[in-house]
């Protein structure tokens, strides 16, 4: 017995030669691994902390420098300046008072000579107040008072001269005043020290120093100078540095 064949057509063969491997495939998946936490390293213990900037604290500017004509180069600053504002003993709204502190430092260079070079170093403060209350009368009271007293007679005419009554007063009189002296603000000069040296690198050290001034109406300005000056038998050379305004 005879089985009748089957014909099929070529493009069908060829279809399903290509779908059986792409079917048999498996696809290609990275093993899930299970994620590391994170840890946060450690502070190490052996570091050294990091100092907290002083109360009061004030960035001084660069350094001032200065060439004289005899070649000399002078240089003039400040660092660790603090300027922190306290509570005044008299408690009075017009008086200022600051604790200051910082490092003032000088420099001179030049040709070789044969004695060091010598000169001052002078280290204070300026305090600029708005209204100046000191050099005048300030804040004064005035005031008058006084009594007055009359005498009237009723009833005289031609007819009859003779006064009929008496009439008696009495008055007062009451005043005053305030009267405020005020004047533009002036700059007050607070000097801390005068250091005459002799040699190249001169320095003062401020620390804990209190200045105060009285008489201040409104705000108040702070600021720290340094003047350096080189000293010859023939010559001054100077040369100033201010730092940074402090407004109260």
């Amino acid at each position: 017995m005879r089985l009748p064949f089957l014909a099929l057509p070529a493009g069908w063969l060829l279809l399903g030669a290509l779908w059986s491997p792409a079917a048999a495939a498996q696809p290609d998946v990275a093993p899930v691994t299970p994620e590391q936490p994170v840890v946060a390293a450690a502070a190490d213990p052996t570091a050294a902390p990091v100092d907290a900037p002083p109360e009061g604290a004030v960035v001084s500017p660069p350094p001032a420098t200065t060439k004289s004509p005899d070649g000399w180069t002078l240089t003039v600053g400040a660092k660790d300046e603090t300027q922190k504002i306290i509570a005044p003993l008299t408690t009075a709204v017009s008086s200022r008072e600051y604790e200051v502190g910082g490092v003032f430092t000088g420099s001179m260079s030049g040709p070789d000579e044969d004695a060091p070079p010598r000169g001052v170093l002078e280290v204070g403060y300026q305090i600029g107040c708005g209204i100046d209350m000191s050099t005048s009368n300030g804040v004064s009271l005035t005031g008058t008072a006084g009594i007055n007293s009359s005498l009237g007679i009723l009833g005289t005419d031609v007819i009859s001269p003779f006064p009929e009554g008496v009439l008696p007063g009495v008055g007062g009189n009451l005043g005053g005043g305030i009267t405020i002296g005020l004047k533009p603000g002036i700059i007050n000069m607070v000097k801390v020290t005068e250091k005459q040296f002799v040699g190249a690198d001169p320095w003062v050290m401020v620390a804990g120093f209190r200045i105060k001034i009285d008489g201040c109406v409104g705000e108040s300005f702070i600021r720290s100078y340094a003047v350096l000056t080189r000293s010859t038998d023939v010559s001054d050379a100077v040369l100033a540095y201010y730092g940074e305004t402090k407004k109260v």
